[in-house]
C-alpha cells in the first residue's frame, strides 16, 4: 500500500516538474540534462511554484494541508512558492453518505433518525479532514453535523511517514537542508492535524470564542450542542450568511463593504490583544457575512493563542512601525529575548530601517502589512532570531485580513485602521485601567495568601532553615532588654537629680 502510494507521489511530481526542486543541487546538477532528455514530452511552462501548487491538489487532502501550512513559513520557502501555495483551497470531493451514517451510528450507538429530527444525507460543504451535513435537533434547532472522513487518521499516519522520510533526504542533500530543519516543518503540521482530528477539541475552541463575542454586533460564533459532540462527530448551531468572497452578493444586499472591512480589522486586533486568542484559519470559506453586515465564524480546528508577553510585544513593535521609530522596534527584539545576547541594537535598528523606509514612502493604504511583517523576519533570521510559531500563525492571519479587506475595499488602510486601538489597549495596559486590572486579578490570590502570614512566618522561624536568624533575633531582644534596664536606671537618677535641685531652687529663695 505505502510502495503504490509512493510511486503515485513520484509520478505526480515529475508530472509536474517537481524534480527541478533537486535537480538544481550541485551533487546531482550533471543528471539534469539525462532527465530532461527522457522527460522530453513534459510541458512545463508554467511557474514553479503553480506546478507545485497543482501537484499538492492531484495528491489529495493531506498535501493540500501541508502546503497551506507551508504557505506560512515564509522564513522558511522562497516568497513565489509561498504566495502560490497561499492559494491553495480544501476543494476535496465529499466521502459517500452511507460512510457518514455509518459514523454517526458507531459514534451515537444507534442510527442517525434515531438521535435527529432530520438529517440530510448529502453534504453542504467538504473539506480535508471532514463533511458538514445539514440536521435538526428533537427540540427543533437547524443544527450542522460535521463528521470526521472515516479513515483519515491512517491515511494521514501514511502520508507523513512519507513526507518525514523526504524530509531527511532533504536535509541530506541540500546544504541549506539543517537550516531550514523540513524534519522540524513536518512535526509542526502534524501537531496542527492531530489538534484538527480531534472534534470535541474543535468543539471547545468554538465555545471559547463564542463566549469572548457574546452579544458581539461584530461576531457572530455558532453555539455548540455538546450533548451530541465526539471525536468524530460536531454539532452546533446552523448559521445563515453570504459567503465573504461573493463581494457582488454581499453589495445587493445592502451591505457596506468599507464598514465590513474594518470591522475585520477590529475583530483581528480585538482577538489579539484582548483575548490572546485567535481564529487562525480565516480564509474565505471560513467566513459568512449576514445581511446584517456581521461577520460569522466557522471552522476552529486551528486556532493561535498568545501570552500577555506576546501581546505586548506585539503591540510595542506594531506602534513603533507606525511611528517609523525603528530603534523601539530593535530594543523590543532584543528584550523579548528572540535575538541572541550579544546582538547590538544599532545594528538591528539599521537593518529594519533598510527593510521599512523604502515602504513607507509610499501612501500607507499602498502598503501590504503581511509583506513588511514577512520581510521584518527575514531580517530577523539574519540575526539569528528564533521563530516564534505562534507569530507565524499570526502572521498568516493578519495577511489573510488584509487579503479579505482589500477584497471588500480596496482602498483600505490597514495601519490606520488599527493604530487607534493599539494606542487605546497600549493606554489600558500602561495606564491606570490596567494597573486597576492587574490588582483585580492577583485579589483573590492575595486575600488566600494574607490570613496566613502569620501562621507562615511563624513556621518559618521555628524551622531549620532559619534557626541562625532566630537565635540572632533573640540575641537582639535580650540585648535590648539589658540596654531598657541600663536606661531606666539612668532616667531615674536624672529625675532624682532634678528634684533635688527644684527642692533647693524653692528653699533658697
Amino acid at each position: 500500500m505505502r510502495l503504490l502510494r509512493l510511486i503515485r507521489i513520484l509520478w505526480v511530481a515529475q508530472r509536474h516538474g517537481l524534480d527541478e526542486f533537486i535537480l538544481g543541487h550541485e551533487r546531482v546538477r550533471p543528471l539534469a540534462w539525462l532527465v530532461r532528455l527522457l522527460l522530453f514530452w513534459r510541458r512545463l511552462d508554467r511557474p514553479r511554484g503553480e506546478r507545485l501548487r497543482l501537484a499538492l491538489e492531484s495528491l489529495g487532502p493531506i498535501f493540500v494541508k501541508f502546503g497551506q501550512m507551508l504557505s506560512t513559513r515564509r522564513d522558511l520557502i522562497p516568497a513565489d512558492l509561498a504566495d502560490e501555495l497561499a492559494l491553495l483551497q480544501d476543494r476535496v470531493p465529499p466521502f459517500p453518505s452511507e460512510q457518514a451514517v455509518a459514523v454517526l451510528a458507531r459514534a451515537y450507538g444507534r442510527p442517525p433518525e434515531a438521535v435527529f429530527a432530520e438529517f440530510d444525507p448529502t453534504p453542504v460543504a467538504s473539506a480535508s479532514v471532514a463533511q458538514v451535513h445539514r440536521a435538526r435537533l428533537k427540540t427543533g434547532q437547524a443544527c450542522a453535523v460535521k463528521i470526521l472522513r472515516p479513515g483519515i487518521r491512517r491515511v494521514i499516519d501514511h502520508d507523513l511517514e512519507l513526507m518525514m522520510a523526504a524530509a531527511a533526504l532533504v536535509e541530506t542533500l541540500w546544504r541549506e537542508g539543517r537550516r531550514l530543519k523540513p524534519r522540524e516543518v513536518v512535526q509542526e503540521f502534524a501537531k496542527h492535524l492531530d489538534d484538527e482530528l480531534d472534534l470535541i477539541r474543535e468543539a471547545a475552541n468554538c465555545a471559547q470564542l463564542r463566549r469572548n463575542f457574546r452579544d458581539s454586533p461584530l461576531l457572530a460564533v455558532p453555539e455548540v450542542y455538546w450533548d451530541y459532540c465526539t471525536p468524530e462527530v460536531m454539532v452546533m448551531q446552523w448559521m445563515q450568511g453570504t459567503p465573504i468572497s461573493r463581494v457582488e452578493e454581499l453589495r445587493r444586499r445592502g451591505v457596506d463593504l468599507k464598514r465590513l472591512s474594518r470591522a475585520g480589522v477590529e475583530i483581528f486586533f480585538t482577538q489579539v490583544f484582548r483575548d490572546g486568542f485567535f481564529h487562525a484559519d480565516m480564509h474565505p470559506g471560513n467566513i459568512l457575512v449576514e445581511d446584517s453586515g456581521r461577520y460569522v465564524a466557522l471552522d476552529f480546528g486551528i486556532m493561535g493563542t498568545l501570552d500577555e508577553r506576546d501581546k505586548n510585544y506585539l503591540a510595542r513593535n506594531f506602534l513603533a512601525f507606525f511611528r517609523r521609530d525603528y530603534r523601539a522596534v530593535a530594543r523590543a527584539h532584543v528584550e523579548a529575548g528572540w535575538v541572541p545576547p550579544g546582538t547590538r541594537a544599532d545594528e538591528f535598528e539599521a537593518a529594519i530601517r533598510a527593510v521599512c523606509e523604502p515602504v513607507f514612502d509610499r501612501p500607507l493604504k499602498e502598503i501590504a502589512f503581511g509583506r513588511v511583517l514577512l520581510r521584518l523576519f527575514q531580517t530577523s533570521r539574519r540575526f539569528g532570531m528564533e521563530i516564534q510559531p505562534q507569530l507565524i500563525m499570526l502572521q498568516k492571519t493578519l495577511i489573510n485580513v488584509e487579503g479579505l479587506g482589500r477584497e471588500l475595499d480596496p482602498d483600505l488602510d490597514l495601519w490606520a485602521t488599527a493604530k487607534p486601538y493599539l494606542e487605546r489597549w497600549m493606554s489600558e495596559q500602561l495606564g491606570w485601567r490596567g494597573w486597576l486590572a492587574r490588582l483585580k486579578e492577583e485579589a483573590p490570590h492575595w486575600g488566600m495568601v494574607l490570613p496566613q502570614l502569620p501562621r507562615l512566618a511563624h513556621e518559618a522561624l521555628r524551622g531549620d532553615r532559619v534557626a541562625p536568624l532566630a537565635e540572632a533575633l533573640q540575641r537582639l531582644a535580650d540585648e535590648q532588654r539589658r540596654r531598657n534596664r541600663w536606661l531606666r536606671g539612668v532616667a531615674a537618677l536624672l529625675l532624682l537629680a532634678l528634684a533635688a535641685q527644684t527642692y533647693l531652687i524653692v528653699h533658697l529663695r
